[in-house]
Order: C-alpha cells, then structure tokens, then sequence
C-alpha cells in the first residue's frame, strides 16, 4: 500500500475503534441500567457478553491489527501471544452469538424456570473460557514459530500471518470455530420462525398472539445482528482460503485491509441495530440521553446562576465603595496633620 493508503487505512481503524468504546459502553449502560430487571433475562446477559467483545474490539483488537502489520520487532512468543487475543474476541463474539440463538430456542420450549440468573452467568462464563481455549490454541504448537526465529539476536517485524499458520486459519477457526455455530445458529433460528408462524396460525388469543409477535420481532432482530456478523467476518476468511490455496498472489493487500476493516465495523455497527430494533435498548438509549443533557443542562444553569449571583455581589460592593466607601474609611484629621496636609 502507499503512503495515503496506509493513513487512510489507519484513520478509519482509528474511527472504527471509538465507535467500538462509545457504542458498546452505551449499550452495556443501557442494559444495566436503563432496562429494569434486564439482567434477570439470559438474553440480555448474552447481549451484554457481546457488547463487552465489541468493546474490547474496539480496545485491543484494532490498536494490535494496526500494530501486528510489521510495524513492531518482538519476540516470536509475545508477537504470537498479542495474535492470538484477536482470536480470543472473535470466538467470544461467535459463541454469544450462539448462546443468544440457544436461549431464544430454548425458550419457545418453556424452560423459564431453569433460567435462573445464576446459571445465565455461569453459560456467559463458559462462553468467555472456551474463547480463550480456542484463540490460544495456537499456542499449543500450530503456529508458524520456528526455532530459527528464537535463535536469532534480532527479532523480525511481528505480523499477524507470521506467526498464525493459515492451515490453522481456514481448518480450525474458519470451518471450526466459525462455519460450524453460524449453522447451527442458522438452523435454530429457522426452527425459531417455523415455530413462531405455527403457533400465531393456532392462537386464538389476542394477547397470547401479541407476545409470540414480540417475540417474532425480537428474534427478527437478533438474526440480523447474526447475518451482519457473518457478511462481515467470511470475506477475511475467505481471502485466507484463498492464500492457503494459491499462495500470496491470490489476494492483494489492499483487499486484505478491506476484509480486516469490514470485520472491525461490525463491532461498531451492532449498537446502532440494537437501537433501532429491540424497542427495550431504544428506550434505554432515550433515557441515558435525556438524563445526560437534563444534567447537562442543570450544570450550565447551575454554572449561570453562580455567574450572576457573584457578578451582582461584585457590583453591589462597587457601588458601595463608590459611594459611601472613601467617607467611611476617611478618619478624621487633627490640626497638625491638617497642617501638614494643606502645605
């Protein structure tokens, strides 16, 4: 890439990275907050377990993709240790993802009273640990790391695909990690639908065919966020197949750049579709607002009031020096001092 390339490249990163911290931190306030007894419902603990990947996306992920392009010399290890972190957020992502579909399956199936809070963090701690054993499995020896590369005095520039072996890639986190949930998720929620239409077929009731149509919206919803996260990730892993495959050639380096800031993005973008298609995090998000500029405001009307009320007290005292001041700290003079004074 050329200079203007690559600043343009960093630039958007740079973006994408704030609209990762700003939009998942709102929505993590917005489910812990805002929503009362959200935590109660596994499906918002699993949205918050995914805004917490998307965050930490925009926290670690990008800074190291920009940084693991050859721009730093470390150590092989810690070069493939800061590789596979990126992997960590990607299968937490992949499995919240999974865990969400789960639970809206699960849930047409009346499991409500095995949902207790309890169990819900503990299936969003199990997502978190099996994360970290699938992203650091490179670290177990499929890796690129050579023992020519601990031997030598100077480290070489540390890149991604130096040290993560693309057989790993495309077999393992590609077709396993990735390809296999988004199936499976894939087939719950078309069960989810086909359940859903057979069910406001067979109701009667005008209540009970208002909530399964919530419930219809909601899991609408969630498999969007789904195909978003599919549409942004399988062109990366696309373009690795095709580097396995036909070697360097196959793929030029700007359409590798394009693939790392599509997947990046959607990080970024699922804040935006929660508030515009879960009406819960909607007012979540009006109420977080409104409650920071009513604030915001108080401030300024706060800041207003003491301006006024010391410049009132600043011109107050100057009309009393200016007019009653000198007389009063005049003190009177005797005949010498008089005399001294008129001389």
């Amino acid at each position: 890439m050329t200079d203007w390339s690559w600043v343009a490249y960093t630039a958007v990163e740079v973006l994408i990275a704030v609209a990762c911290c700003l939009g998942n931190v709102l929505v993590v306030c917005a489910v812990c907050v805002g929503i009362r007894d959200s935590l109660r419902e596994p499906t918002f603990c699993f949205l918050v377990s995914l805004a917490v990947a998307d965050f930490l996306v925009g926290v670690a992920a990008v800074p190291l993709a920009v940084l693991l392009d050859g721009w730093v010399r470390l150590t092989p290890e810690l070069c493939l240790l800061l590789s596979c972190v990126v992997l960590v957020l990607t299968e937490a992502s992949v499995l919240s993802l999974l865990a969400i579909a789960v639970d809206r399956y699960l849930r047409l199936h009346t499991y409500k009273a095995l949902a207790t809070q309890r169990r819900t963090w503990l299936a969003v701690s199990v997502c978190w640990i099996l994360s970290c054993i699938l992203g650091f499995t490179p670290l177990l020896g499929w890796n690129n790391r050579s023992p020519t590369n601990t031997s030598s005095t100077m480290s070489p520039p540390c890149t991604f695909l130096s040290v993560i072996s693309l057989p790993f890639m495309v077999y393992f986190n590609f077709l396993g990690c990735v390809m296999a949930p988004l199936l499976v998720m894939t087939l719950l929620y078309m069960r989810i639908f086909w359940s859903l239409q057979g069910r406001l077929k067979d109701s009667s009731n005008p209540q009970a065919q208002a909530s399964l149509l919530r419930e219809r919206k909601l899991a609408c919803s969630l498999a969007l966020v789904l195909i978003l996260f599919a549409v942004s990730w399988i062109p990366l892993h696309l373009m690795n197949c095709l580097l396995l495959i036909q070697g360097p050639q196959a793929v030029t380096r700007g359409s590798v750049y394009t693939g790392i800031l599509l997947s990046h993005a959607n990080s970024a973008v699922n804040p935006v579709l929660y508030a515009y298609r879960i009406p819960k995090i909607q007012q979540a998000y009006t109420q977080i607002w409104r409650r920071f500029f009513l604030r915001r405001n108080y401030r300024h009307e706060q800041r207003d009031v003491r301006r006024s009320v010391t410049g009132t007290e600043m011109l107050s005292q100057r009309c009393v020096n200016q007019e009653g001041g000198p007389h009063l700290n005049k003190a009177p003079r005797g005949p010498l001092e008089s005399s001294v004074f008129d001389a």
